[in-house]
């Protein structure tokens, strides 16, 4: 009976290895479009690939805060083929740092994607109904349901967290004292 647990552990562990060692590295971008592009960089590549329904300019706009820009592309419209719906591409600085494609749920099922990136990249770092979360120091890639592939910069993600981080304007503070006077 101990050999049989000692021989079921060692496989588990074996295994559990293997899929870690095997795994490939995050990606960080798909297809042609990588997280650090320019905002150029990134129009050219959706303009080279069809896959992401990118419609030109039109497609670009401006975010609250500075350096924002987004790329907002509706694949389903013109694409038939594609098994993306809408997809965003924000940027700081000129510079993506965060990707999110929403995928087309009548093409494509959530149970398949997530089977193949746990085959790919092992199982998530984090798990929960909502999401799968795959992360290392640079990238973390997330499924998200209803059915969504994020990939977001880490670097510049923590920067613009860390700023947001800032002390509260006096509008701010008297408010709070107000309303810890109640």
């Amino acid at each position: 009976m101990k050999m049989l647990a000692l021989l079921i552990a060692s496989c588990t562990l074996f295994f559990g290895a293997c899929t870690m060692l095997c795994a490939e590295p995050l990606p960080d971008g798909y297809r042609n479009v990588h997280l650090g592009m320019g905002l150029e960089e990134v129009k050219e590549a959706l303009i080279k690939n069809s896959e992401f329904g990118y419609h030109g300019e039109r497609d670009v706009s401006l975010l609250p805060g500075e350096n924002r820009l987004l790329i907002e592309t509706d694949a389903k419209r013109g694409h038939v083929i594609s098994f993306l719906d809408r997809c965003w591409f924000q940027f700081y600085e000129d510079k993506l740092y965060i990707i999110t494609l929403n995928m087309d749920q009548k093409k494509i099922d959530h149970y398949s994607i997530f089977s193949q990136l746990c085959k790919k990249y092992g199982n998530p770092d984090s798990l929960s109904p909502d999401k799968s979360v795959w992360k290392n120091d640079k990238v973390c890639m997330s499924l998200e349901r209803p059915l969504v592939i994020k990939y977001v910069d880490m670097s510049v993600f923590n920067k613009l967290q860390n700023q947001s981080l800032v002390d509260k304007s006096a509008v701010e503070q008297t408010r709070d004292m107000f309303l810890e006077g109640l």
